[in-house]
């Protein structure tokens, strides 16, 4: 009985990750989906393309698969007593009933596992289905949309399968509620809306993975939103209060006596917020020095010069 190779099968390097193994199946079973190539080997390679991604895309089975390797024949004996390998028993459930697997498949993994189960995406009667891939798309959106949750309405070119089958890329538009407090790198579900099953199957899924927009104020990390306030010298020496923006409007801070540039002050629950989730603000003091061009302006530097006695090289030694 001749061995096969379910890495070369798939077109994938043994070390494949579990994505690139999925992402090779998709495309080779939709090449040789029996409904779209006539080829008179269609069917039986999409069989194999099937039966290598039935045994790679699960950990157990891959990992025996990998650990049997020349010693197959040998290991399939013992399984074909026993119907285990490594203490654990493979069953294989499918809606599809009467599919057969490979001899080398049956052998590797035992007779009773391939008689009662099929292919994933095989139905009974022989008909041929392939669930529609999941498509993802980055949507740019502002921190104020996020803050307070938004309907967007989003024109994406997306697949539609026609009467005769055929896919092409036609635009859509989609309305889409952006949920309140949602965070960046979070994604959307949107069922159905992926790419179109094959005979019959249902379509994959839409996932909007949500980017904000730059803002000429804020920058959001994670739920919390980081604002640079300046204020001037004597605000920061004496303490005031003073106005501040937020995403829910302007607000009243009060900035304590003493306050050093570089200071971060709290504003609590003025970030991207949910019912479970609370973000606050924070407001990084900047202070910025006023220019002195007059000679009355440069009086008051140096008379500060002469009365605070002031170092800020002290830490430096010098």
């Amino acid at each position: 009985m001749e061995y096969k190779d379910y890495y070369q099968i798939l077109g994938v390097a043994r070390d494949a990750s579990p994505e690139n193994i999925k992402q090779a199946f998709r495309k080779l079973a939709r090449k040789y989906h029996p409904d779209v190539n006539k080829a008179a080997d269609a069917e039986a390679r999409f069989k194999d393309i099937n039966e290598a991604y039935e045994v790679l895309k699960d950990p157990e089975k891959r990992s025996a698969y990998d650990q049997l390797g020349a010693n197959w024949q040998n290991a399939a004996q013992f399984q074909q007593h026993t119907g285990q390998e490594g203490g654990k028993a493979y069953t294989f459930h499918s809606s599809a009933g009467g599919q057969d697997f490979s001899e080398f498949f049956e052998a590797l993994f035992g007779q009773a596992a391939g008689r009662d189960s099929a292919f994933s995406g095989i139905h009974a009667g022989g008909k041929f289905s392939l669930r529609g891939e999941d498509q993802r798309v980055t949507v740019s959106i502002s921190l104020e949309d996020a803050f307070r949750g938004s309907k967007q309405s989003l024109r994406l070119n997306r697949p539609v399968e026609d009467a005769q089958g055929r896919v092409t890329m036609q635009p859509q538009q989609l309305n889409v509620m952006i949920p309140k407090g949602i965070v960046e790198g979070q994604r959307i579900r949107l069922e159905g809306q992926g790419l179109p099953g094959q005979g019959g199957a249902e379509a994959g899924d839409l996932y909007l993975e949500v980017r904000f927009a730059p803002h000429p104020l804020f920058r959001a990390e994670k739920r919390t939103i980081h604002l640079d306030l300046p204020v001037a010298p004597w605000e920061a020496a004496l303490g005031a209060t003073v106005t501040v923006p937020t995403l829910d409007g302007k607000v009243q801070l009060k900035i304590p006596a003493n306050s050093q540039n570089g200071r971060k002050l709290r504003l609590k629950g003025k970030g991207l917020s949910t019912a479970k989730s609370e973000g606050d603000q924070i407001v990084t003091l900047k202070v910025v020095l006023p220019e002195a061009h007059t000679e009355e302006q440069q009086a008051i530097y140096r008379s500060m010069a002469e009365k605070m006695a002031f170092n800020p090289r002290t830490e430096l030694g010098v």
